[in-house]
């Protein structure tokens, strides 16, 4: 077997300064809980996976190793999703909106600089 059982084949990896600020974050939006915490020997968190629906999501720490990700994910609810990352710390980079596609669409940047687009598809893509 040349993945993990249940692990997509692609999954993105979030490189952050304090991995549990993140992880924190993810549960107050999605209510999601890591699956996989790996500690290194000072008791912070060196790799961690959590499940975001049906995919996985990795999470790894790095002192002063933030790098300005974008993540995109669907959800059910975009404005109930958008006001818990709202209230779990994230900053507006911009409020639900849909504009020129069917997705219904808001931004906001996590405590970790990450910035989450959370979506709600609201009809069909036209290609």
């Amino acid at each position: 077997m040349y993945k993990p059982a249940g692990h997509n084949s692609l999954s993105p990896y979030l490189i952050v300064e304090n991995a549990q600020v993140t992880l924190d974050f993810i549960d107050a939006v999605f209510g999601a809980k890591p699956e996989m915490v790996h500690r290194m020997p000072d008791g912070s968190i060196g790799h961690a996976e959590v499940r975001i629906d049906d995919t996985i999501l990795m999470v790894g720490q790095m002192p002063d190793g933030a790098t300005g990700a974008h993540v995109h994910v669907y959800v059910p609810d975009v404005d109930d999703s958008f006001a818990r990352a709202r209230n779990a710390g994230g900053k507006v980079v911009q409020e639900p909106v849909q504009k020129d596609d069917p997705d219904k669409r808001g931004g906001v940047t996590d405590p970790s600089g990450i910035t989450w687009w959370l979506a709600t598809t609201q009809g069909v893509n036209k290609q």
